[in-house]
């Protein structure tokens, strides 16, 4: 059974969720504001972390911040906020997937599931290259001549599918599905943000960038 942290304020709301979630055979148990949350979250194992935005004390993006320099755990951030700025926010903070109140919880369980199995399937230990740029996957560190690149959890994510996928072109609409998952929200403008981030890190002045753009189509990864 999958344990889930629940964390969000509206206690009708909440107790909703954690209904549906236990009728779907769900371990839950529910925080009602963000310092107890975290708490529950850095002391404990969780399988998930479902994150509301808005919270008394400390707001979700701090605890989503918090929770993703200490652990890997999946986390689904839900808000009533649905602003393009607000989901990248709320992605670049850590977030795996991004749900707009008010929402289906069949929608929510669906979210919950894909990314069960793709934290279930996680890539095993291995070293991705390209020209002299270097990525590990287990120990989730780039490095470039080795000289280490600071990436967030969601650049890391794109540059990891690209390296994977060298020489392939990739639409915007395959990253998306890859790294937010199946129907997501996000929109897929958000790629074209955070590969013009990702560039800024890795490439340098003068040379042409690792990430090719495919005008109307996607990026692609050559040596």
């Amino acid at each position: 059974m999958h344990k889930i942290l629940l964390i969000e304020d509206e206690k009708n709301l909440a107790r909703f969720i954690e209904l549906e979630l236990q009728h779907a055979g769900y371990a839950v148990t529910v925080a009602y504001e963000g310092k107890k949350g975290l708490e529950r979250a850095l002391e404990e194992e969780w399988d998930m972390v479902l994150l509301d935005l808005m919270l008394p004390g400390l707001n979700g993006l701090a605890v989503c911040t918090h929770i993703r320099t200490a652990k890997e755990t999946p986390i689904i951030m839900i808000t009533a906020r649905d602003g393009l700025a607000d989901k990248v926010a709320g992605l670049d903070s850590g977030a795996d997937d991004y749900i707009s109140k008010p929402f289906d919880i069949e929608e929510l369980l669906a979210r919950m599931r894909s990314l069960l199995r793709r934290s279930g399937n996680a890539s095993q230990s291995r070293i991705l290259r390209c020209a002299d740029l270097e990525l590990d996957v287990e120990g989730r560190t780039v490095s470039k001549n080795g000289t280490a690149i600071d990436l967030t959890k969601r650049e890391f994510e794109i540059l990891q599918v690209l390296m994977e996928n060298l020489g392939r072109a990739m639409t915007r609409e395959m990253l998306l599905e890859a790294i937010w998952g199946y129907d997501s929200e996000v929109d897929s403008k958000a790629v074209d943000v955070y590969i013009s981030y990702i560039r800024n890190k890795i490439d340098e002045p003068g040379r042409p960038s690792l990430i090719q753009t495919l005008r109307g189509l996607g990026y692609v990864m050559r040596k």
